[in-house]
């Protein structure tokens, strides 16, 4: 199951790549911060956080430990998420917090916002930050 879902990340990363960036939610976006609003922790160095949203509502992952997968449907600036499901590994701290901060703002429903190429899901007062992945990137 674990090489399935990876195997799905990767393919849906290097299609992503060629998906429009312009104010769209579909396409690679990598994080780059997480946790209460006003008071935001980096993310953890060299973790290739990311999502990738696909045009067909479908979605993958990591949160810098586990890869994940599943379903979302937005409307106006709702974002809900349905379906998810991850790989299983235990990680060291500050993994471990990071990936806790994902998978709670991907559970339900979410409000976003697209600036530029910023990314931002919040939900329940914590808020993920994202950055368009550059065309061609290849995160791990």
């Amino acid at each position: 199951m674990k090489k399935v879902l990876l195997f799905l990340l990767l393919i849906s990363l290097v299609l992503s790549g060629c998906a429009s960036q312009e104010k769209s939610l579909q396409g690679t976006w990598m994080l780059t911060g997480y946790g209460p609003e006003g008071a935001t922790t980096p993310v953890v160095p060299d973790s290739q956080a990311s999502i990738v949203f696909n045009d067909n509502g479908s979605l993958s992952g990591s949160s810098g430990c586990n890869g994940f997968g599943g379903e979302y449907t937005v409307e106006g600036d709702q974002i809900k998420f349905s379906g998810l499901v991850s790989t299983l590994m235990a990680c060291e701290e500050p993994l471990m917090t990071q990936e806790g901060t994902v998978f709670k703002a991907l559970n339900g429903t979410a409000s976003y916002k697209i600036d530029g190429n910023t990314l931002t899901i919040t939900k329940d007062g914590t808020a993920l930050f994202f950055t368009a992945a550059e065309a061609g990137s290849n995160p791990k």
